[in-house]
């Protein structure tokens, strides 16, 4: 999600939930983003993972803006779409992970403990190295 203020563009970035992400900021935050259900497009799982991860609905003219790999090896698809939101309203899905790794204990964690809005220089500062294109993308179709 974007939004056009007077002389600057903003993103809505969120933070990943969980013992690991808890005390990591910069570089940190990300896109909303997972994984495809069986015969979902690309475009319906970003708006599905959207809604799940912040309770936000994903709405109105959608701008592709292409892939790009993560560290990890994970293609990654994005759209943009204008729109606006209270990020302390932000209502995240739950998931189960496994904590400390290889302990065999399992804890129940936000997929998303916060969200924010961002001008593109401070979303370059937080986002992940690997989605800073999306920003660049971004920014680009908005001159």
């Amino acid at each position: 999600m974007y939004r056009s203020l007077p002389g600057r563009l903003e993103v809505f970035l969120v933070h990943p939930g969980g013992p690991f992400w808890a005390k990591k900021d910069l570089g940190a935050w990300s896109i909303s983003k997972g994984e495809y259900a069986a015969g979902e497009s690309a475009l319906e799982a970003a708006k599905r993972e959207f809604q799940e991860e912040t309770g936000f609905a994903a709405q109105g003219e959608f701008l592709s803006l292409g892939q790009v790999q993560q560290s990890g090896g994970k293609i990654v698809s994005a759209w943009a779409f204008e729109g606006d939101c209270d990020p302390a309203k932000l209502v995240s899905n739950r998931c189960e992970i496994e904590w400390p790794p290889r302990s065999g204990r399992r804890i129940e964690i936000p997929e998303v403990d916060r969200a924010g809005w961002f001008s593109i220089a401070e979303a370059r500062e937080r986002i992940l190295k690997s989605q800073a294109p999306f920003l660049d993308r971004l920014s680009q179709m908005s001159e």
